[in-house]
């Protein structure tokens, strides 16, 4: 009976506390790693949100003033941290599954929690990429003045925001084949982009797409940039339990679908 106990309890509880840290750190170092060598998935993530703050808000804001550069900063710092949530997770996750490697993972003696830990941390490190790399462009080329708090508070705000973004991924990724992943998150992440105000202020946008911008969690998100650089004054605390509500939300049907699924 003891040897059946032992057998059956969870490789978290088997395993000593100092090797199961390792390999949480393991696994998220792995799969860091995995992802920052990887061109196709690091380069257009990047890439994408820089051209267009390059052009909408550097080039074409100038006559505008320093404000809508400053804006487009934020608002194109969340449509950039949007990508590696919903692809990073999404796309990797619908390979994973019909290549077998996540049943394979689900195998070895290591904590379940491991393998969502590091693609967290890989998300919210290309996050963080992005909006370095938007806060570059801004200080130098657009000439946006924030002070270092504001800064940071965009970087935080970044890294931490990507996360109901993986958990949105996550759920699409357990629904369909690897090779449809990219097609379906695309459908769902540029629509999203558009109808929160992140390309155009949601003024400039029709009265429906203004009135149901607060149903996506991009709009609540870029609230939350828009705070970090000065330019919102609202309460922030709705838009942060918005978020978090997503986040769990979605993070419990995936994890639902995939004890079902695989």
């Amino acid at each position: 009976m003891e040897t059946v106990m032992s057998v059956n309890e969870p490789t978290s509880l088997a395993m000593p506390r100092r090797r199961v840290i390792g390999a949480y750190l393991e696994e998220a170092r792995s799969e860091c790693l995995r992802y920052m060598r990887a061109p196709g998935f690091m380069l257009p993530i990047t890439l994408f949100p820089a051209m267009f703050y390059l052009l909408f808000g550097v080039l074409m804001a100038k006559s505008e003033g320093t404000d809508a550069a400053r804006y487009l900063l934020a608002s194109y710092g969340v449509f950039g941290v949007m990508s590696p949530g919903l692809f990073g997770f999404g796309v990797s996750l619908a390979l994973e599954r019909d290549g077998g490697l996540l049943t394979f993972k689900r195998a070895l003696p290591m904590p379940p929690g491991a393998y969502l830990l590091g693609k967290m941390l890989m998300a919210m490190a290309a996050a963080a990429v992005v909006i370095l790399l938007l806060l570059a462009m801004a200080l130098s080329l657009g000439h946006v003045t924030l002070s270092p708090l504001q800064a940071g508070a965009l970087l935080l705000t970044g890294m931490l925001g990507v996360l109901p973004f993986c958990a949105l991924g996550m759920f699409v990724g357990t629904l369909i084949k690897g090779q449809g992943a990219p097609g379906m998150l695309q459908l769902v992440y540029l629509p999203m982009s558009f109808m929160s105000g992140l390309w155009f202020p949601l003024p400039m946008l029709p009265k429906f797409l203004q009135q149901v911008a607060p149903i996506w969690p991009s709009y609540h998100l870029d609230m939350l940039a828009m705070a970090a650089v000065g330019l919102n004054k609202e309460a922030l605390l709705p838009h942060v339990l918005v978020l978090v509500g997503f986040a769990v939300g979605f993070l419990l049907l995936a994890a639902r679908r995939l004890r079902r699924n695989g």
